[in-house]
């Protein structure tokens, strides 16, 4: 049972690493040329997919889509923070932090049991 609730986290961890570097790290590279940013973007979510999709496959079994979209969106949050401050050398501010959080208080609504209060 722990396996099944935690290996799709990593895989969702592990798909948004190569989504993120898919999406934002050509901006490093702004004086390559703009269709050879598209081609290898599309080369590194081949990746993303990879493991984007057994993980909800996976996780399907344990979580409804949902809970899945609530955790990917954090993850994905988690990691954006990291790859802006290490990759891009974009630290975030005190308001991206903030908009974060408020973000991250909907997903945790998400798991909430209607009418008890509790995570499901």
């Amino acid at each position: 049972m722990l396996l099944e609730r935690f290996l799709p986290v990593l895989l969702l961890l592990g798909s948004n690493m190569f989504m993120t570097f898919a999406w934002y790290g050509h901006l490093k590279y702004k004086s390559s040329p703009l269709m050879l940013a598209i081609v290898a973007s599309w080369g590194i979510a081949l990746f993303e997919y990879a493991l984007m999709v057994p993980a909800n496959r996976m996780g399907s079994a344990v979580y409804s889509a949902p809970q899945l979209k609530g955790m990917q969106e954090v993850i994905t949050l988690v990691v954006f923070a990291w790859f802006s401050s290490w990759y891009l050398e974009q630290p975030l501010r005190w308001n991206h932090w903030a908009g974060f959080a408020l973000i991250a208080v909907a997903a945790w609504l998400i798991f909430l049991e209607p009418g008890s209060g509790r995570t499901a």
